[in-house]
């Protein structure tokens, strides 16, 4: 059991190391042996982990979505109403947003590097998110159909995931100018 622990923590570090490189650098600006070497390994040891980088791309955002989903689910459903429900997602996103850029980037930079199997998966995983914000949503603005608030989610996330591109503030200020942000864009009439 000991052993299964190390591997998954060498696994992730390997992907946050991978995450990190293909943000800075493109996906395919980065080598194997780039990856192997930021992680103190050699390129072919990498194989031992990942089949290459297609799987390291495709664990990044495949993983992350997952996470997402997870947290964002395990929060609206621990709230004791909608507003807390949206006030725990809010900052589970911001959060997200402020501690993984590099997620975000290779998300929207390297979107249509990914194989259609693993498109579908983030996707899918992406729209199940999106669901749980707009049943918090619908809760607190009846005046919102579906398409609506779908909509006002999906425009809320490109608000926070622009921190990459926008964050100039230390990271206390940031997160309290995202948060009065997407709470002001999400529950405006």
């Amino acid at each position: 059991m000991r052993y299964a622990a190390i591997v998954v923590t060498r696994q992730q570090q390997i992907v946050d190391v991978a995450a990190e490189l293909f943000a800075e650098r493109g996906f395919h600006g980065v080598s194997v042996q780039d990856i192997g070497e930021a992680v103190g390994i050699s390129g072919p040891a990498l194989y031992k982990h990942f089949s290459g980088k297609a799987e390291l791309l495709q664990h990044s955002l495949t993983s992350v979505s997952d996470r997402l989903l997870a947290e964002g689910t395990r929060r609206a459903d621990e709230a004791p109403d909608a507003s807390a429900a949206l006030d725990a997602l809010i900052d589970w996103h911001v959060d997200f947003a402020l501690t993984h850029p590099a997620l975000i980037v290779i998300q929207e930079r390297e979107w249509s590097t990914l194989d259609a199997a693993s498109r579908e998966r983030v996707r899918e995983t992406q729209l199940a998110y999106i669901d749980v914000w707009v049943g918090v949503l619908r809760e607190l603005r009846t005046d919102l159909d579906r398409p609506t608030a779908q909509a006002s989610a999906q425009a809320a996330f490109g608000l926070l995931n622009s921190t990459p591109h926008s964050a100039r503030l230390n990271d206390r200020q940031m997160r309290a100018l995202l948060t009065q942000m997407a709470h002001r864009a999400l529950l405006a009439p």
